[in-house]
């Protein structure tokens, strides 16, 4: 009787773990359901509904817990490619040219020839670049020494004169698996970002090769870009928050004057009309109104805060986006931030700031990156950063080509992770005077236009070691560790294989595996109910249908992917109990 109990105890926590799994599969397509009746046959207006609710809450389980739609999307069971459409790609990371940039992409002739032939070898062989080299440089002259190739300021302290070929391969080696992974970091946090369910990415028996899986992206060229493109790491000086602010205002009152006369090419606005404008403009005013209207949002009730939230809109059509960065007594917050938005909101304030009217008010030396991580949990809002040009070319003072080595490590009392990053002798003199000239302010790190840090200098930086410290966790510091590492060689992946899947073709297979689906379920249902007699069968059939739940749920919960072979898999496993139940009577 015990054992009785304790089964259908597990029984009942099993199915309700079942339901409340698929629950949310249900919700997901109940709203996007919503989303294709609103859209009313536009991709674009559907896109933009999902979007636009991505962050609020759609779903409380019971009352006990409350979801967000992308929350929904994230536990839904997912389609793979062969039902739901999609992209499949073989990405190729270029060794080759790892190697050459290790090389400091030496013109010496062996090295050279020695490359070229291993590509040639490498078209009938199964072994890894790195090994087809070292071979070939073997064959073109076997008294040629690797170590005076790779004897560079950057591995000097690995690879000396003496060191032997084998020593120098496998350092290479070392190296290579290094950009490698690397690069493999990059795409994934890049797909990541991109947003697409259940992605499928992972490293290939082949050395340097990536399949990536992508159910459900419909702008191939888009993923072909973000696949392909060379990941950019920069160090920027920064603005403090105090000297932007003015201009945030001015910024407000011009976007205020285009969305009411709706004239988007007005007066322009020359380099002494701006001086003029911040030396007659008195920011205390502006700002004490703006904080009061602010305050007498506050006071009013439920009716009249909607009237004055959208009187604020009006008034301050980019503050009602992007939150300034100020306390709650309205005084702003030192640092570079200069504001905080929600995701859905930065692609209209990247709109705002680079209409040329508006962008006129801004110094030329200004411009803005928005941080790579959200603020909150939910991945909601990201702070506004803005930057400092000083350069004639627009280019960041210094960039990723000057990393040498980069690590993570713990502060001197071993309890805060930190990265520890060394610099080249050019990067050292450069580093040295950006951090001088800026001490009690920030530097920013830039990786593919999104800011990854911003760390504030203590005092000036020399002999090209520095650490970044203030990360969260260890995961942090050794993911920001790889990304200042990539940027130490180019890793130029390129796509080797693709194939499309349309999602006219998923729906059709979705459609026959279905309906395979029910036909044989319901032949399974029919035999078992008439072979064993109505009410044996009837009881046989209840537990098919149990049986049938508690696999999908299980499957929901385990994250897996849906496919038309995992479907002939419960065909077969159904067959397989009727089976049993033939045994068993």
């Amino acid at each position: 009787m015990l054992n009785k109990g304790a089964i259908l105890s597990f029984a009942i926590l099993l199915a309700a773990v079942c339901v409340y799994q698929l629950s949310f599969t249900w919700k997901a397509k109940q709203i996007e359901k919503d989303a294709v009746e609103y859209a009313q046959g536009s991709p674009e207006k559907e896109l933009f509904y999902l979007d636009s609710i991505s962050g609020e809450e759609v779903y409380n389980f019971l009352g006990l817990k409350k979801f967000t739609f992308k929350d929904v999307k994230e536990l839904e069971m997912n389609l793979g490619l062969d039902l739901k459409g999609g992209m499949n790609v073989t990405l190729e990371v270029s060794v080759n040219e790892i190697i050459r940039a290790m090389s400091n992409y030496s013109t010496d002739s062996t090295f050279n020839a020695a490359l070229k032939h291993a590509k040639l070898l490498q078209e009938d062989s199964q072994a890894d670049f790195v090994t087809l080299f070292g071979q070939a440089f073997e064959e073109i002259d076997p008294n040629a020494k690797l170590a005076s190739v790779f004897n560079t300021l950057e591995l000097r302290d690995r690879i000396n004169f003496n060191t032997s070929n084998a020593d120098v391969l496998k350092v290479i080696n070392e190296e290579t698996d290094a950009a490698i992974d690397n690069s493999f970091n990059i795409i994934r946090t890049r797909i990541d970002r991109f947003g697409v369910a259940q992605p499928n990415i992972q490293q290939l028996q082949t050395k340097g090769r990536i399949l990536v899986e992508l159910p459900g992206v419909k702008d191939q060229n888009r993923v072909r870009n973000l696949l392909q493109g060379t990941a950019m790491l920069e160090f920027w000086e920064t603005y403090e928050n105090q000297e932007v602010y003015q201009y945030m205002l001015l910024a407000n009152q011009k976007i205020k004057e285009m969305e009411t006369s709706n004239v988007a090419d007005s007066t322009e606005v020359s380099t002494e009309a701006v001086t003029e404008n911040n030396e007659a403009v008195d920011t205390t005013d502006t700002e004490n109104s703006l904080l009061s209207e602010l305050e007498a949002g506050a006071e009013t009730d439920s009716t009249s805060s909607l009237d004055n939230l959208a009187d604020f809109k009006n008034e301050y059509p980019l503050f009602a986006l992007l939150n300034p960065s100020t306390d709650q007594q309205g005084q702003l917050f030192p640092g570079p931030i200069v504001g905080m938005a929600h995701f859905k909101d930065t692609s209209a304030i990247n709109t705002y700031l680079n209409h040329p009217q508006v962008k006129g008010l801004f110094p030329r030396n200004m411009t803005f990156r928005w941080t790579a991580k959200s603020v909150d949990a939910e991945e909601n809002y990201f702070r506004l950063i803005a930057l400092k040009v000083t350069t004639r070319d627009g280019r960041a003072p210094l960039d990723g080509d000057v990393i040498t080595d980069a690590r993570q490590d713990f502060d001197q009392f071993g309890s805060s992770p930190e990265v520890t990053m060394y610099m080249n002798s050019e990067g050292d003199k450069i580093w040295s005077r950006m951090t001088k000239e800026n001490i009690g302010k920030s530097i920013a790190i830039v990786l593919d236009g999104y800011v990854r840090s911003f760390p504030t200098v203590q005092g000036e930086i020399s002999g090209g070691r520095s650490s970044i410290t203030g990360l969260e966790s260890i995961e942090e510091a050794k993911d920001l560790a790889n990304i200042l590492k990539s940027g130490k060689m180019p890793a130029p992946a390129r796509i080797i294989q693709e194939a499309i899947v349309g999602p006219s073709l998923g729906q059709e297979a979705i459609n026959s595996g279905m309906l395979s689906f029910l036909i044989a379920f319901a032949l399974i249902l029919v035999y078992m109910f008439f072979f064993y007699s109505k009410n044996a069968g009837l009881v046989a059939n209840i537990v098919l249908i149990a049986n049938l739940f508690f696999i999908i749920g299980i499957l929901a919960s385990l994250g897996a992917v849906l496919t038309l072979p995992c479907i002939a898999g419960i065909l077969l496993t159904i067959g397989i109990w009727c089976d049993a139940n033939v045994l068993i009577y």
